[in-house]
């Protein structure tokens, strides 16, 4: 399927050099970094993307996002309380939520907090498919701690 000349960016055909009829996703890259040929910043496609996407909605907090304050998980709320298993639940629902609500690339497979006691702080480990690879199994994990 060609694309017509006046909306190559909008047409995923357009953007993909893939035969198949599946979407590239790209964002930015939040560390601002220089491609090398120009002074153009660098962009993150994929799994990467969506990565970034899942790091950056687990780590926001209510009203912190302009015009958007209901997109939130609100773990950071939760790290000062007692560090128990029920806490460690409380925390991976709502990784879950936010993921399941606010990423549309993601297909959610799994959520696991798990407490770090003797440094205070939880490890949350994802599993989820993109939606554009459904056979690879994406792996990720953050660390969540008190900052204060």
């Amino acid at each position: 399927m060609a694309s017509r000349p006046g909306r190559a960016g909008t047409d995923a055909q357009a953007i993909n050099l893939s035969s198949r009829s599946t979407r590239v996703y790209r964002d930015l890259d939040l560390f601002f970094k220089k491609k090398g040929t120009n002074s153009d910043v660098n962009k993150v496609e994929d799994i990467q993307a969506v990565k970034r996407s899942i790091r950056n909605l687990v780590l926001l907090n209510e009203h912190e996002k302009p015009f958007h304050p209901e997109i939130a998980s609100g773990v950071r709320g939760m790290l000062f309380e007692n560090m128990t298993p029920i806490v460690g639940n409380i925390l991976a629902r709502k990784v879950e939520d936010v993921i399941n609500n606010f990423e549309p690339r993601a297909r959610l497979e799994s959520v696991r907090a798990i407490p770090d006691f003797d440094n205070n702080r939880y490890e949350i480990s994802i599993s989820f498919f993109v939606v554009n690879t459904p056979t690879e199994l994406v792996d990720m994990s953050i660390m969540l701690e008190r900052i204060r």
